[in-house]
């Protein structure tokens, strides 16, 4: 990645040398009268990792579907080492040699590893399943993609979300892939994670494999790909080399649009005001001696690595894990909730990390989830609060059908703005929020943001817990960095990434010692 300024908008250019693998040219694709695809090309080259970026429904789902053959495009050509093809169903788009790891894995739970990457195609004695050569190749399969410690006889139950991920990976290589298509392949792993499925990635690379890489995360897209491409509204706004790119114009071609600030400021003349959540000493099974204040109007991020504490510091707070020891207050009064109602009443909300499993109801409507809470804790409050709520989420800029659309048909940062919503509709004064952007696109990230600063600048305060230091320290007027359950100290927004990662690992101490 480099800081030059990038080629114009409006050239496509192409990165590479390699034969191309797969080339998609002028793919259109309508639903029920709706053009979602105008003429998109996408060209992906033998060992290279491909990134493809844009909002949500820019079309990069539909896309990754036309070349797995769930859907077959109203018009335009797909080729595939030169070759003409089209596919009528996935099966045929795998027989091919295009394979596809959704965010959302096919697995059977209950199955060994190496039953499911053999599924339908087990190595056979006569009538019966080889079970002793399917080991074989399994064991053989999981070391040439790097991973040879993985017992291929554990069933997928007992499987981490990222060795669930090298089960899908290892059943796409079974099938003698050209091309993997990986769908935000990181969205529910940890840093660790990350950097293995990153060591796979480019053992598949130098294989000759093509990589077509989706992710909201653009710093793994400009460290592991070699070329972008960008889908806006169904449209292709370009490709270009990675190195041509940096952070800033890439989120400019994304949104069409220029960004004053990815992280926007908080309002001229604001300050803290009075302490709204206090903590001194406060402890539980997963915590110990946890000391912190938030003033009114301020954002104080969070940071950490996983496992440090920082999601079961918000879940003390608000009761869901609740204290055992210490004292905390709220508006200056000592409270010790037990329930999350009770935290609810005193004035906290909590944006879950997992909008989905703990955030809402999917098969309810946008307003029946917006009043779920007000509905619930405050019965007097909800049809002043029904009647608000249209108001409410077109501040929100919630694009939606109407508010009697299942949310489960919503983009995920729509989603991410129903539960804020929801939440908001209750009048809190302090605001627990965990990984607020997650799995959402840089546009619904940024408008988050504006809700953020929004809620500060009338006076809530907010305490954000986030794995993105970028995001901490953009958002942050102080850092407070959490390790091993307790804080290992606080630092200004100034700071560096650095400077974070030294507390979170105990690196400052080992350099002082």
């Amino acid at each position: 990645m480099c800081n030059s300024e990038p080629v114009d908008d409006d050239v496509m250019t192409t990165a590479g040398t390699e034969p191309i693998a797969l080339r998609a040219s002028g793919i259109v694709q309508s639903f029920l009268g709706t053009t979602v695809l105008h003429g998109v090309d996408l060209e992906l080259r033998r060992g290279e990792v491909h990134g493809l970026v844009g909002e949500n429904g820019a079309g990069k789902s539909t896309l990754m579907k036309i070349l797995a053959g769930v859907h077959q495009p109203d018009r335009g050509t797909l080729e595939l080492d030169g070759e003409p093809v089209s596919f009528s169903s996935p099966l045929q788009a795998q027989r091919a040699g295009i394979a596809t790891v959704y965010q959302e894995f096919t697995l059977l739970v209950d199955r060994t590893i190496a039953e499911n990457i053999w599924l339908g195609r087990e190595p056979r004695r006569g009538p019966l399943v080889d079970r002793g050569r399917m080991l074989r190749d399994t064991r053989e399969l999981l070391e040439t993609i790097g991973v040879p410690d993985l017992d291929p006889s554990l069933p997928v139950r007992q499987l981490s979300v990222a060795e669930q991920q090298v089960v899908e990976i290892a059943k796409a290589v079974s099938l003698d892939a050209k091309v993997i298509s990986m769908d935000e392949p990181t969205a529910a792993l940890a840093d660790h994670e990350v950097a293995l499925l990153a060591r796979i990635i480019r053992s598949l690379t130098e294989r000759g494999i093509a990589i077509l890489y989706v992710s909201h995360r653009l710093r793994e897209v400009f460290e592991l790909c070699t070329t972008i491409t960008v889908l806006k509204d169904g449209a292709l706004v370009g490709s270009w080399p990675a190195e041509e790119l940096d952070e800033r114009s890439l989120v400019r071609r994304m949104v069409g649009r220029e960004l004053s600030a990815f992280y926007p400021d908080a309002a001229p003349g604001s300050a803290p005001g009075e302490p709204m959540l206090e903590l001194e000493g406060a402890g539980n099974g997963f915590v110990d001696d946890v000391s912190l204040t938030v003033r009114a109007g301020e954002i104080v991020g969070v940071a950490g690595l996983q496992g440090a504490g920082r999601t079961e510091l918000l879940h003390g707070i608000f009761g869901a894990d609740p204290f055992s020891r210490g004292t905390m207050r709220v508006g200056g009064r000592p409270l010790h909730p037990r329930s999350p109602r009770r935290a609810v009443r005193a004035g906290l909300a909590l944006i879950t990390e997992d909008r989905k499993a703990q955030g809402l109801s999917l098969n309810l409507t946008v307003l029946q989830n917006a009043l779920g809470v007000v509905r619930a804790v405050f019965p007097s409050r909800t049809s002043a609060a029904r009647a608000a709520m249209p108001s409410a989420l077109a501040e929100l800029e919630l694009i939606a059908r109407g508010l009697d659309q299942e949310v489960q048909f919503l983009s995920g940062g729509n989603q991410q703005k129903v539960v804020l919503a929801r939440w908001l509709a209750v009048a809190p004064t302090v605001v627990l929020l965990d990984e607020p952007t997650r799995g959402i696109d840089v546009g619904a990230k940024y408008g988050v943001y504006e809700v953020m600063r929004r809620l500060a600048a009338s006076g809530v305060a907010i305490l954000m817990v986030s794995s993105e230091l970028p995001e901490v320290l953009g958002m942050s007027d102080r850092i407070l960095v959490m390790r091993d359950g307790r804080l290992a100290g606080e630092l200004p927004s100034s700071s560096s990434e650095e400077d974070v990662l030294a507390l979170a690992t105990g690196a400052d101490e080992e350099v002082a010692a």
